[in-house]
């Protein structure tokens, strides 16, 4: 029986080669983009799961108490006290390690390479599992002066991994150190939020353990591992109780120097959940943050594209029905039970899917290394075979079958013997499924068409807006610790070159710092330390007041610029003249301008309250150089003879200003193609789908079209009537797709302070898109039926 429903299965599959090609390859994308987004889906959710104290891992995070006693923002970063305080006084809390990023200098042999530092307790490799390929866990980060090195690093500077007792140099006040390397780590997990090439002991001086106002310093990441059976909301009642007895004094010295201030409160995030946090993200040291948000458009998308090949299963299936009328009826006649019937598509159904099963692997295959590097990622398709994987693409499999095989089985199976067999069987009635599956497919098709329209007008809006400074012929130089004398020396000599046009330096990083105003009210701003040439080489304007002078020695040490969001936020009508007192600095500065507001960081943050000093005591950590247009190699030569001249033991590298502020946006970018990938899969799949409904649409015509080209009807008229069935199908569904879409695309908008209005344009271009897409679909068979000699298809008659 089996053999003989199989047998069958084939034949009509192999007879019909067009409608199984159809539905083959429109079920492989669907299946494929599902397969993907289930192991990105997986890859996402498994982040941090394979130590082996999960799940007793906790994060260690802080929020701000306002004297009020108001909550304020939420923290995932800690400083020196937390994890040894808590350890020592909470007895649920079993270990702990800090861990911290930094940059350093590293030297092997002549060459010199400024390289991504961790520095960690001792405890690391007891809290994570991260194995070493040589050297002992225990012991590996014991000595000052040793150093946790990747299996990459060490192939690198050594040609082996067997590394264990080389010596790396690494600078440290200035001065070149040798460390010894005690272990060869094997390369981070790609699900791993730690990831590191180069591990050094973390080394706390007595003294800063002895000042008790650490404990408002707060920037690393401290873990603890839990005990066991330990209650999550005791631990942090205990954890806070050590926090206000410890820093009791911290806390009044601190209120009497500058008044009331935010008491902080402690909390634990489990490890796991950094990865999809939004508000307690993994950051600072902790790579590969992500939003939840991402798989769910993804899951949408691949959603999207699977159901709309099932439709075209179904619907293809369904249409093609009348050409196997006969043969149910003949079945039914000679004794087949509707069960049987229904066995036997839905095996063709089965027979299908696993060919498109099939195919989908090879289009995974292909299609992995765009994928990986549009979602950032680094899976191969051996992550396929995850046990937990495999059970999902077999339930996926099965579904998939079902849903596109069950309902054209029921009604298949369904027919009338007498009628079909008699001729007198017709499917050509209302067909309100049919149409409806049509109408839905091209909904979800248009529905992406305007996500990717709007995504990619934003992103153009992002990319293009006027950030209220000149980026252009601006190149960035990092140096860290450039003292105001190696700046001055820096400037001298680049601008011996015609081709420099001038040169500014500014601190590295963003900083961030809090100060008083109008007496005892305090203001979060960005503090930015730079000279009298910065704002003029950015051509930023100052709207009130004057720019840093020479003319004025007093500036370095007692004067301040600030923003226009800055003298907002402080309520200043006059701000001239205003006074900021420093939270940590005895002296008062005075406001003498104020910088016009502009764009300092990615338009996916409101402009913050900004503050200018020329502080003698704050370093600088980069120069910005602005050069003439046209003269980038040049400029880029002399730039760097003149930095390996002045700076020959620190590291060289440059950036253009304009292409840093563009990689703000990679992650639209991306998104911005994934969404049009996934517009384009759904349209190309929709109109195969529509092609074959159009091909058999024209065949159960044949003799209506012949008979009216006899009595004249031209092609074009033809071509018209078999159309205008399929295009008002897919005019509908801009009804359902347009308000979906905007709510949708609003929604996404919202995330962004500076964004584009959805146009009507968006609107006119997707219905365009849409129509003449499934009219070229349509119209090419509908065109074929037309022109085909009426002799032919009358014949029979």
């Amino acid at each position: 029986m089996l053999e003989n429903y199989l047998k069958i299965a084939f034949r009509n599959l192999t007879r019909n080669k067009a409608y199984s090609a159809i539905n083959i390859i429109g079920l492989s994308i669907g299946l494929a983009a599902a397969m993907l987004i289930m192991l990105y889906t997986k890859d996402e959710v498994s982040y941090d799961r394979f130590h082996a104290n999960n799940p007793l891992i906790y994060r260690i995070t802080s929020q701000n108490i306002t004297p009020a006693g108001v909550p304020d923002h939420k923290q995932p970063y800690t400083g020196l006290f937390p994890g040894p305080k808590f350890h020592a006084g909470v007895p649920e809390i079993k270990a702990f390690v800090r861990y911290r990023e930094n940059h350093r200098d590293m030297k092997q042999g002549n060459e010199v390479n400024s390289q991504s530092v961790y520095f960690a307790d001792t405890s690391f490799f007891s809290v994570f599992t991260f194995p070493l390929l040589s050297g002992n866990p225990k012991t590996a980060l014991q000595n000052p002066h040793s150093v946790v090195i990747s299996e990459e690093i060490a192939e690198k500077n050594f040609g082996t991994t067997n590394a264990v007792g080389k010596t790396l140099f690494f600078k440290e006040d200035d001065k070149f150190e040798p460390h010894t390397v005690t272990a060869v780590a094997k390369k981070c997990p790609q699900n791993s939020s730690i990831k590191f090439d180069v591990l050094m002991p973390m080394l706390v001086k007595p003294e800063e353990m002895a000042n008790n106002e650490n404990w408002f310093s707060v920037f690393m990441n401290t873990f603890v591992v839990l005990s066991p059976n330990a209650n999550l909301n005791a631990v942090e009642a205990k954890m806070n109780q050590v926090y206000l007895a410890d820093a009791q004094e911290a806390i009044k010295l601190i209120t009497k120097k500058f008044g009331n201030q935010d008491l902080t409160q402690y909390a634990l995030q489990p490890f796991t959940d950094m990865h999809l946090s939004q508000e307690l993200p993994a950051s600072n040291g902790l790579v590969d943050e992500s939003n939840p948000t991402f798989s769910y458009i993804l899951s949408g998308i691949a959603l999207f594209i699977l159901l709309i090949a099932c439709i075209n299963f179904v619907n293809l299936t369904v249409a093609r029905s009348l050409k196997r009328a006969k043969e149910i009826g003949v079945r039914k006649v000679v004794g087949g039970a509707r069960v049987q019937l229904i066995i036997q598509f839905l095996g063709e159904s089965f027979i299908l899917c696993f060919a498109a099963f099939a195919l989908a692997l090879i289009l995974i295959e292909l299609a992995l290394p765009t994928f990986n590097q549009l979602a950032n990622k680094a899976l191969a398709l051996s992550y396929l075979f995850d046990t937990q994987l495999v059970i999902g693409y077999v339930a996926l499999f099965i579904v998939t079958s079902l849903l596109s095989g069950f309902y054209p089985a029921l009604i298949l199976s369904g027919y009338n013997p007498v009628q079909t067999l008699y001729s007198r069987f017709n499917l050509s009635g209302k067909n309100y499924l049919q149409k409806s599956l049509v109408v839905l497919q091209f909904s979800l098709a248009s529905f992406l068409i305007i996500a990717s329209l709007t995504i990619y007008s934003q992103f153009n809006y992002l990319t293009s807006k006027d950030l209220g400074y000149d980026d252009k012929n601006l190149v960035i130089v990092d140096k860290s610790n450039l003292t105001r004398s190696e700046a001055k020396l820096l400037k001298e000599e680049l601008q011996k070159d015609q081709n420099i046009v001038d040169v500014a330096p500014k601190n590295g990083g963003t900083w961030g710092t809090v100060a008083k105003i109008n007496g005892d009210t305090q203001l979060s701003f960005i503090y930015e330390t730079v000279n009298e040439t910065y704002l003029p080489l950015f051509k930023i304007p100052i709207v009130q007041g004057r720019n840093f002078s020479k003319n004025f020695p007093s500036d370095s040490t007692h004067s301040v610029l600030v923003n226009e969001t800055f003298v907002k936020k402080a309520g200043w009508k006059n701000p001239v003249g205003q006074v900021v007192d420093f939270w940590l600095d005895s002296t008062k500065y005075n406001v003498i301008g104020v910088v016009k507001d502009y764009h300092f960081m990615a338009l996916n943050r409101e402009i913050g309250p900004q503050l200018f000093t020329m502080k003698p005591k704050n370093q600088y950590g980069k120069a910005f150089i602005k050069i003439r247009p046209n003269t980038e190699t040049a400029s880029l030569q002399s730039i760097e003879n003149v930095f390996k001249k002045l700076f020959p033991l620190t590291p060289y590298s440059y950036q253009f200003m304009d292409q840093e502020n563009i990689k703000r946006y990679e992650s639209e970018a991306k998104w911005k193609q994934m969404v049009l990938f996934g517009a384009i899969l759904t349209i190309f799949i929709s109109c195969i789908g529509l092609f074959g409904l159009a091909t058999l649409s024209a065949e159960r015509r044949t003799k209506e079209i012949g008979i009216r080209k006899v009595l004249g009807a031209s092609v074009t008229g033809i071509v018209q009537l078999l159309s205008t069935d399929f295009l008002k199908l897919v005019s509908l569904s801009f009804i359902f797709a347009f308000p979906a879409a905007w709510y949708a695309m609003s929604k996404w908008l919202e995330n962004y302070p500076y964004r584009i209005n959805i146009s009507v344009w968006i609107f006119l271009i997707t219905a365009f898109i849409s129509i003449s897409i499934a009219f070229l679909t349509v119209s090419w068979q509908s065109l074929r039926a037309a022109m085909i000699n009426p002799v032919r298809s009358l014949r029979s008659e």
